[in-house]
């Protein structure tokens, strides 16, 4: 069984390594260049404070471009589960193979169309009152260049602890460049960070654990909402800005459900509430500048604004929501310029 399950951790970064020959250097070169180093310390198995040599990265990452070259245009290899072959993006009947060897696997289109595959250890399982199964993973035994900290599939919820070190870790070191003095610095002042790094990431690790799950059930429960269409609706727009503008009202929308409420009910949740402003993405600040605004005035001790806020919220981002899915039932082929139009005039 050992044996199999070697081959199977093959397989999975055979078909990592494709998806990263078709989608690897869709980031900007220094998100490239910070996620390929990281990518290089995950493969050696080194640490966060370890220093890297220069020269062994960088005849790494060119090994690494080469075996992407030689990969562009091949298909992704099947998954053998107990002696079946299986489709990598059967991720229900993959899982249920692999329950009794305590591993985790997913595979899926995240965004832009990008492939995504990883396959875990899995550390907890949790099966929701509302019916989500909720999937907690260690030690990564496959992953990709790309590897997003949680994720919705379905009714399926999967978080990634390793992952969500590195993408906390790559916050740190890039705060570092400038030390600015914003919300990521009062986050980082949290933790002892200037004292033991390793354990001022765990802590925030454990921390922002709690933050992701309630993200992600928030997504669940948006799903619930916007229904099955939404993903065509999101296929039907790829590699639009109309896509980045529908996954940022849908993201606030799970967060104005869960994640937000979940923050400023906790005490203790200072260190994530200033975490997740911090790592708001561009797109998300520009459609909702009232949410910055509202930070501003509990940093001066107004809860009462946000929790006002997350609650008026929710309810205008799934209205965005439906009425973007109204467009897409009507004319799905003008769909992105009326998507970017409607999210435009509805910033909150």
């Amino acid at each position: 069984m050992a044996r199999e399950i070697e081959t199977l951790i093959a397989d999975v970064q055979h078909n990592c390594h494709i998806a990263d020959a078709r989608h690897g250097t869709d980031f900007g070169l220094c998100t490239y260049l910070m996620k390929m180093r990281e990518y290089y310390r995950w493969e050696k198995g080194l640490g966060f404070i370890e220093t890297l040599d220069k020269d062994e990265v960088g005849d790494w990452l060119s090994e690494r471009e080469t075996l992407w070259d030689k990969l562009q245009g091949s298909e992704y290899h099947s998954l053998v589960v107990q002696g079946e072959a299986c489709d990598p993006f059967d991720v229900e009947r993959i899982n249920r193979g692999l329950r009794e060897y305590h591993l985790m696997y997913s595979g899926g289109l995240v965004q832009s169309g990008r492939a995504q595959f990883f396959l875990a250890e899995l550390k907890d399982y949790e099966l929701g009152d509302d019916g989500f199964e909720l999937w907690v993973g260690q030690r990564e035994l496959a992953r990709g260049l790309y590897a997003p900290p949680a994720m919705t599939r379905g009714k399926s919820i999967y978080l990634r602890r390793e992952s969500l070190k590195q993408f906390l870790w790559e916050k740190y070191e890039s705060w570092l460049w400038s030390r600015p003095a914003n919300a990521m610095q009062r986050a980082l002042s949290c933790y002892p960070f200037e004292q033991d790094a390793e354990l001022a990431l765990e802590q925030m690790v454990r921390d922002e654990m709690q933050v992701i799950r309630a993200h992600e059930i928030g997504e669940y429960r948006a799903g619930g909402l916007l229904g099955l269409q939404w993903e065509e609706m999101l296929l039907a727009v790829l590699g639009t800005p109309a896509e980045l503008m529908l996954r940022a009202v849908r993201d606030h929308l799970a967060d104005c459900l869960e994640t937000l409420p979940l923050l400023l009910r906790e005490n203790a949740a200072r260190a994530s509430l200033h975490t997740y402003m911090g790592s708001l993405g561009n797109m998300r600040k520009a459609i909702f500048p009232s949410l910055y605004q509202a930070y501003e005035r509990w940093l001066n001790g107004d809860v009462q604004t946000m929790l006002e806020l997350s609650s008026s919220a929710a309810a205008h981002w799934q209205e965005v929501a439906e009425t973007a899915l109204e467009f897409y039932r009507e004319s799905p082929g003008e769909l992105a310029p009326r998507v970017a139009r409607l999210v435009e005039a509805n910033h909150l």
